[in-house]
């Protein structure tokens, strides 16, 4: 291939997805703050004891409020300080065609607040998955992010000579002119991962599966009492896995069906998600059925959860979560000097 052919095909990519490359940036390196911007939305938690209630009294708590709701899940809290998150469908919310999100004090099991989780970060993740526009939006997000990758493959080949003058500080390099090429240089890793690892999480829209219709509709039925105590159960999990730590449960919707409790383990990699690492079936009698531990799961799996963690920067403290708003920039800026360069470049024709 020619120069002139790869500057015309960076030229083009980066011109046809400037505009997604900009709001992905934009949008991604805020949402890596998403948890803690979260919190902010949700009500002051004041203290009445310093002892959480069990699940099964939180759970029963739900049922008294909502006695015809269909429970699905409840994210468990991380102190004493935050609430039970539980997630419902209730007749009495959007006629239970939409989740509720009801939070639930810690000690008191007193709603705290009960609605959709309708904040702007809420709006934002929407659109970062989909551009708030449903299938339509997820397929735009896998064919642009191809053209990302396109773009960032023909940019490393146009300026792979100029890689190591710029890594080497070298003072021709350094001038205003240059900022695309320097932005690209330092970023370049960032960004390939973010491309890749984007492309993989929706690869699904490059399949037949993706393009099918089917006529769901769900139906609404009250979910049941636990038919054991989880907390004995939970016990019991901790005897067998003593470093695993609860994060998230999904209710069995009949007597016959399983509970399934998602967590992690101490033990396993950082890398790995603290929410959905491991999952734990309990059957109608509370013991366990099966196991789906992430040491257990296939190759391609595991790469799932680490390809998840690596694009959203959900491995690390804080420390990470500013790396990636700093460099998750990077692809704006990106976007911003290519398009002022090409139309320099148009201009001077």
């Amino acid at each position: 291939m020619t120069k002139n052919f790869i500057v015309k095909l960076h030229s083009i990519a980066g011109l046809i997805a400037g505009l997604f490359i900009l709001l992905m940036s934009l949008s991604g390196a805020v949402l890596v703050f998403h948890a803690n911007l979260d919190a902010l939305h949700q009500p002051a938690v004041k203290l009445s004891s310093t002892k959480n209630i069990s699940i099964d009294s939180a759970y029963r708590a739900i049922q008294h409020h909502y006695p015809h709701a269909q429970i699905s899940n409840v994210v468990l809290p991380e102190n004493s300080s935050s609430p039970f998150s539980f997630f419902i469908y209730d007749s009495s919310y959007k006629t239970g065609k939409a989740a509720m999100q009801v939070l639930l004090h810690p000690q008191t099991a007193a709603v705290l607040k009960a609605g959709g989780s309708n904040n702007f970060v809420s709006w934002l993740s929407k659109f970062h998955n989909s551009l708030q526009l449903g299938k339509t939006g997820e397929w735009l997000l896998g064919v642009f992010a191809l053209i990302f990758l396109l773009s960032l493959v023909t940019g490393l080949i146009l300026f792979s000579k100029n890689i190591a003058s710029v890594l080497l500080f070298k003072k021709a390099v350094y001038k205003g002119s240059n900022l695309h090429q320097l932005i690209g240089v330092y970023a370049l890793l960032f960004n390939l991962m973010i491309a890749v690892t984007g492309f993989w999480m929706q690869r699904y829209v490059f399949k037949k599966e993706f393009y099918q219709s089917y006529d769901y509709t769900p139906v609404l039925k009250t979910s049941p009492s636990i038919p054991f105590t989880f907390d004995s159960a939970y016990s019991n999990i901790k005897k067998q896995y003593p470093d695993f730590t609860a994060a998230v449960i999904y209710f069995a919707q009949s007597n016959s069906g399983k509970t399934a409790v998602y967590g992690s383990r101490a033990s396993n990699a950082y890398i790995h998600s603290r929410k959905f690492a491991d999952a734990i079936f309990l059957d109608s009698a509370g013991a366990i059925a099966k196991t789906r531990l992430v040491t257990e799961i296939s190759a391609d799996d595991r790469y799932d959860i680490i390809n998840s963690q690596l694009h959203m920067g959900r491995f690390g403290g804080m420390g990470i979560k500013i790396i990636y708003f700093v460099f998750g920039l990077s692809g704006g800026l990106l976007s911003i000097t290519g398009f002022l360069l090409w139309w320099r470049r148009r201009k001077r024709k």
